[in-house]
């Protein structure tokens, strides 16, 4: 069913069932409780049911999505703006992966916090994020899902002061309430302007005004408020999705229990991504907001990807993973690749979760994983050959799926970026054993990873085909030299990799391990900032103060 045909009362009625999840999760916070240990796992047991419930709900609207296509309800409200919700390819997917991951962290969290003082707390605080998150994936009306959107980040910022004699803890917090606070007035800006232009807020009556969800736009789009409109959605997305230069508040937030980085990480994080998605037709429509989004996010890609490097701290270089997963989401969403979006969040969401909550047990898998290497690091000049190598391999395999340079950069370069991950393997395999055989494999191997990823994406594309614009093409030379760059960049940086091990006595190349190692003090400035405005006076018997060098000029 299409976007714009009638709503029966039969489907309406159905639709309306996939709220009984969040509604039950809404219940399980508000519910009140006595303080004790036996009213906190019995509240653990009542969220873990109403999060598996979700699940199922979850489930069924992803088999009548793929029944019967788009579904939405009637919208309670006048102009598009009440309650309403609308399910179609995008909004299932996410919404079985949120219900899926939040399950996971619910049980992790009965377990994990299991005798702690606040737990009954913490549960009611983690039932009503997700069920924000998940309220702001199936809203069909604009005004509903920036409703959710800000009970999002109300809601997380409780999560992120559980422990509020963390100072570290609450700095995180307050950044991310500014970042929070900047994006919800773009957002709010942003609607003003749609319903100013369209006269609705409603999902099906706007995307047919927009002129549908396969790029089809007509020249309503194109004038300058919705210019402006199109930009403001894109800077709410990259304020929630901690792209440069306001990044640095999800590093801090490992002051928080492990289940609440693994949810954020995998789950609240990716709004930004599916915002973008969401309003896909609006914004692809605007050239200066899809380069808006492909410059930031690849350079918070390359930021994140080399900062990541010297990390000792396994969470702390998780959060910069997610740092430059999600540049490369946005990257690709620049680009016109928008069903490869959606295909990086539900890869992206899925392996979080499990490094986060299984964070504990790293040096155990490491120890168990690993084996001596007899030909040490690979030499330069045949990491060099590597990287030309995997070059070659893209532009051999990409136009087999229609997927080159021209007719699909985002997915050619993202392809590119993929296939580095095999550069290493690839050089210690010429490097320890140079014979036909070890020099054939690897190549095999990556021409396999070349396929398997191509062939994912033409699925991903195929299943959005209703409610995501095709991937584009490439629209000139700002695009080109953005794809070029970026392949460029992430071969040096794949180099630099191998090359520093070898120079880590000489004094220069010390410090730039410590410049990188520390961010290139970006954080470091926007915590001097924050505590300049709002400042957090000591408190005794902190368990973590603020971090090194960060500390107010005056404290008495």
């Amino acid at each position: 069913m299409s976007t714009g045909e009638a709503v029966t009362p039969i489907v309406s009625q159905i639709l309306w069932s996939v709220a009984v999840g969040p509604v039950l999760l809404i219940l399980t916070a508000l519910l009140p409780a006595r303080r004790t240990a036996a009213a906190a796992r019995a509240r653990s047991l009542l969220a873990r049911a109403a999060a598996g419930c979700t699940v199922v709900t979850a489930l069924g609207a992803a088999l009548a999505v793929a029944l019967s296509g788009a579904l939405r309800t009637v919208c309670y409200g006048v102009q598009g703006i009440g309650i309403s919700l609308y399910l179609d390819a995008l909004s299932a997917t996410m919404f079985c992966l949120v219900s899926f991951i939040g399950l996971i962290v619910v049980i992790f969290s009965h377990q994990y916090l299991d005798g702690e003082p606040g737990q009954i707390h913490f549960v009611r605080r983690l039932c009503m994020t997700l069920a924000a998150v998940l309220f702001v994936i199936i809203a069909g009306n604009l005004a509903l899902f920036a409703g959710a959107w800000i009970a999002t980040s109300v809601a997380l910022h409780r999560l992120l002061v559980f422990y509020p004699d963390r100072q570290a803890a609450v700095l995180a917090a307050r950044k991310k309430y500014l970042a929070s606070r900047i994006g919800e007035a773009c957002l709010l800006v942003a609607m003003a302007i749609i319903f100013r232009r369209f006269g609705t807020l409603d999902y099906g009556d706007l995307f047919v005004a927009a002129g549908g969800p396969n790029g089809l736009i007509t020249g309503a789009v194109h004038a300058g408020p919705m210019q402006a409109a199109a930009l403001l959605l894109v800077v709410t997305a990259l304020l929630k999705s901690a792209q440069l230069p306001l990044h640095g508040w999800i590093l801090e937030v490992m002051e928080t229990p492990t289940p609440v980085s693994a949810l954020l990480h995998a789950g609240i994080v990716n709004a930004g991504g599916f915002l973008i998605l969401r309003f896909a037709p609006i914004v692809a429509a605007s050239i200066p907001a899809l380069d808006t989004l492909a410059v930031i996010g690849g350079l918070t890609a390359l930021f994140g990807s080399i900062v990541l490097l010297p990390q000792t701290s396994i969470k702390v270089s998780l959060a910069y993973s997610t740092i430059a997963q999600m540049g490369f989401m946005m990257l690709e969403c620049g680009l016109g690749a928008f069903s490869a979006a959606l295909l990086h969040i539900l890869a992206h969401s899925l392996y979080k979760a499990h490094a986060f909550l299984a964070s504990g047990s790293v040096i155990d898998i490491a120890r168990a994983s690993w084996t001596p290497s007899p030909g040490g690091q690979p030499h330069p000049a045949r990491m060099a050959i590597s990287i030309v190598a995997v070059a070659l391999v893209t532009i051999a395999v990409s136009p087999l799926f229609g997927a080159s340079l021209t007719e699909k950069p985002g997915l050619f370069a993202l392809g590119f970026v993929v296939l580095l991950g095999l550069i290493h393997l690839i050089a210690n395999g010429i490097d320890e054993r140079p014979n036909g055989y070890v020099i054939g494999r690897t190549v095999a191997l990556a021409l396999l990873v070349a396929v398997s990823y191509y062939s994912l994406q033409w699925l991903m594309e195929r299943l959005t085909l209703g409610c995501l614009p095709r991937t584009q093409i490439l629209r000139g030379p700002f695009e080109l030299g953005i794809v070029l760059m970026t392949m460029i960049s992430f071969g040096a940086v794949t180099l630099f990799q191998s090359i520093l091990p070898r120079q880590a006595r000489m004094n220069r190349w010390q410090a730039l391990y410590a410049h990188v190692l520390n961010g290139f003090y970006l954080n470091t400035l926007a915590n001097r900032w924050v505590l300049k405005f709002w400042p957090t006076p000591p408190q005794g018997n902190a368990l973590q103060p603020y971090p090194l060098n960060l500390m107010p000029r005056n404290r008495s």
